[in-house]
């Protein structure tokens, strides 16, 4: 097969796969899983109304989620607007799936999207390895490993907002890594062509072991703008559309970007390659992807701007003297709404038994319980057939297979000691350090806020790089035969841990004591 049609089939392939674990009984459970209760009907009246509604916490007595579930009083919103604290781009993407499946009378509905999303995120992270590595059977491993993780699972099978978040930046990474390759040629075609000139000037420099070389003098052609990069800066303001978190995310990856202009600048053979990559491509750069992210972040709230009833819309009308007192009402509105916003996220720091310090989500050490349901004692559905004698029950945890984030997560590490002390210098780790710096590091400076371990969605693909940077020098290190074997074996006890732990990944029928059996350490319960 050609090479370049293989590095699209095989990846399709991969994703159906992944997308099979996804969408399968994707309906069940029938129940307002978590945080559903938010973000679900916040979409369902987002798509009837325009704005996010109050429901009632109760309803003849009954809880509001569990008629949610059956299909039932799906219109007996209130009519005032609900304080949402996240951007609507998220909400407005689960909308997708509720227009086109049903609405909210289907969970399947509810759950399409971020399925979906997850399915596609399989295709991209091929696709960023395939551009980072060059290596098709690399692409394939780290797109397997994310088809089978049980937090890409999870998140794909529960209608929450992370699920964006991931797949948006991921594939903003993927436009960066595009860019770049288009900067290298374009900067080697222009290095090629000066230095056929007849009055082309050389100036010798010392490389890192004090050898002279001629470096061409001269700064080589502007190279701040791509269409990549403009394709870039959208999907991190959608990024930031679906959660704020994502503006960590915009600040690094360009920063990265620019610094990866100036070294091809350098790699290419033109003087000042550092000064005339920030000035003559970062500066250029920033002047157009910032409003282009300012802009795709605000048209995520045109219905909020459209429609007089929503959220804090008349504050302006109701508070005259307050606020930035220049700017017209609704701006006035909008700029103190997101100042409420900004004091919710700092000071949240409700008790919560599933809350998660930022630090250990890598080691997933207190993942999510998002579902929990005991049957009967007269019902043994599924796999409790075969243990009568014992309770049921039925479970969704956000608990990503441990190998992977371990192994994955040590491989960051020692892929940083590779590069700088083995490879001497590449490039490439940043592109595995990039998802950390924006997706994880941050949250560093929220200790003390509630979070929780699925927010590591975001920093999963990073992950996984980490182990395909070390796989992919081993690979290159070892011969062919014994990385096989070793990589073989690794995949083959990752898959096995993904199939004993799917059915508590995606709500299936199982006897107590197998759940049980899944809580590795005291903290995981």
């Amino acid at each position: 097969m050609n090479p370049r049609l293989a590095g699209w089939v095989w990846p399709i392939l991969m994703a159906v796969f992944g997308g099979l674990l996804r969408f399968i009984r994707l309906g069940s459970p029938r129940a307002v899983v978590f945080d559903e209760t938010y973000y679900v009907k916040d979409a369902w009246t987002m798509l009837l109304t325009g704005e996010p509604r109050d429901w009632p916490e109760v309803l003849n007595g009954v809880k509001i989620d569990e008629y949610f579930a059956n299909g039932q009083h799906l219109t007996d919103w209130l009519q005032s607007a609900e304080y949402v604290v996240h951007p609507p781009v998220g909400k407005w993407c689960i909308a997708v799936g509720l227009k086109l499946f049903g609405g909210a009378e289907n969970p399947f509905a509810w759950r399409f999207s971020t399925a979906l999303v997850g399915t596609i995120a399989i295709v991209v992270l091929c696709r960023v390895i395939l551009r980072l590595f060059r290596s098709l059977p690399m692409a394939l491993v780290g797109g397997f490993l994310m088809a089978i993780d049980g937090m890409a699972i999870t998140l794909s099978r529960t209608a929450l907002l992370d699920n964006f978040i991931m797949l948006f930046a991921l594939s903003a990474l993927l436009c960066l890594l595009g860019h770049r390759d288009w900067a290298r040629k374009r900067l080697r075609e222009a290095y090629d062509r000066a230095a056929r000139q007849r009055h082309a000037k050389w100036i010798p420099v010392a490389d890192r072991q004090g050898h002279l070389k001629l470096q061409l003098d001269a700064t080589g052609p502007i190279i701040a703008f791509s269409w990549w990069r403009l394709a870039a800066a959208v999907l991190l303001g959608l990024t930031t559309g679906v959660k704020w978190s994502g503006a960590y995310f915009f600040a690094v990856f360009c920063v990265i970007s620019v610094f990866w202009d100036a070294w091809e600048r350098r790699q290419a053979g033109f003087r000042g390659w550092l000064g005339t990559g920030i000035w003559k491509d970062g500066i250029l750069a920033a002047l157009y992807m910032v409003p282009v992210y300012i802009a795709t972040y605000l048209a995520g709230w045109i219905s909020w701007f459209i429609h007089p009833d929503s959220y804090m819309h008349d504050w302006a009308a109701n508070h005259p003297g307050e606020g930035i007192t220049w700017l017209p009402e609704s701006l006035r509105s909008f700029v103190q709404y997101h100042v409420q916003m900004w004091q919710f996220h700092t000071t949240l720091d409700a008790p919560h038994d599933y809350k998660a310090n930022p630090l250990t989500w890598p080691i997933q050490q207190r993942p999510t319980s998002f579902y929990w349901y005991e049957f009967p004692d007269d019902q043994h559905p599924g796999l409790c057939a075969l243990a009568p004698n014992s309770k049921c029950i039925s479970a969704v945890t956000s608990l990503g297979n441990p190998l992977i984030w371990w192994i994955g997560s040590a491989c960051v590490i020692v892929g940083v000691i590779i590069a700088v002390a083995v490879k001497r210098g590449d490039w490439r780790i940043w592109a595995v350090l990039a998802g950390f710096l924006g997706g994880w590091l941050p949250w560093a400076q929220y200790l003390n806020r509630t979070t929780f371990t699925f927010y590591a969605i975001a920093i999963l693909p990073w992950v996984i790089l980490g182990f395909v940077y070390v796989a992919d020098w081993l690979h290159r290190t070892l011969n062919a035969f014994t990385f096989w074997w070793i990589m073989g074996g690794v995949l083959f006890v990752i898959t096995v841990i993904s199939v004993f732990f799917y059915p508590i990944w995606t709500a299936m029928p199982v006897p107590y004591e197998f759940w049980l059996s899944h809580m590795w350490f005291d903290s995981w319960i």
